[in-house]
């Protein structure tokens, strides 16, 4: 059996210990890498506290626990952590709400609203960032029928430029200093089609 079999027979091995057969279906999202491997996964409430410290250590931006409760009870499917050798590495949070569409002109539509993702520094490049957004993507389309998906990020933040623009996002706005140190952000968003 090779090492990729093995490990998700061991994951399914300990889903059905935990009694969280369910939990399984989120195996696709395994990457497994030579050195280290890692799984993206919904968020439990006893992962809120270290999803917050990974907020802290991340991003000048920081929330209350409050805040952090409140989206977990409300889109819990799209609240997603991401975990290496059993540790939290990443998270990715995400709302859902009612707009104007950004891409078909005078229609209200339902769009996710990714309001924070972060990776701890010792994790980064190994694709978790990227795993979490497709995850993250993916339930808003099929859980929460979002037809868009938006976010904030710093206009001087390129690696996550970068990133967004791989995943097939566009620049919108650009919204003049919208963080609290004054710099400016741009919004960027991208469609949700039903076959991503």
């Amino acid at each position: 059996m090779g090492v990729d079999r093995c490990i998700l027979f061991l994951l399914f091995r300990e889903c059905l210990r935990i009694d969280r057969v369910h939990d399984f279906l989120e195996l696709a999202t395994l990457e497994v890498r030579p050195d280290r491997h890692f799984m993206v996964r919904e968020a439990l409430e006893e992962d809120l506290l270290a999803v917050m410290n990974i907020n802290r250590i991340c991003l000048p931006e920081n929330y209350t626990y409050g805040f952090f409760e409140s989206v977990f009870h409300s889109y819990p499917k799209s609240f997603l952590v991401a975990e290496v050798d059993k540790r939290i590495a990443g998270y990715i949070m995400c709302r859902v709400e009612r707009i104007l569409s950004r891409f078909q002109r005078f229609k209200i539509c339902k769009a996710g609203h990714i309001i924070s993702i972060a990776v701890l520094p010792e994790y980064r490049r190994m694709g978790i960032a990227s795993s979490l957004m497709k995850n993250a993507m993916k339930v808003l389309r099929e859980v929460y029928n979002c037809s868009e998906v938006f976010l904030e990020v710093r206009v001087s933040n390129n690696p996550a430029i970068n990133l967004y623009e791989k995943l097939g996002f566009i620049k919108i706005d650009r919204i003049k200093r919208y963080y609290m140190d004054g710099e400016d952000a741009y919004l960027m968003a991208k469609e949700l089609l039903l076959s991503e």
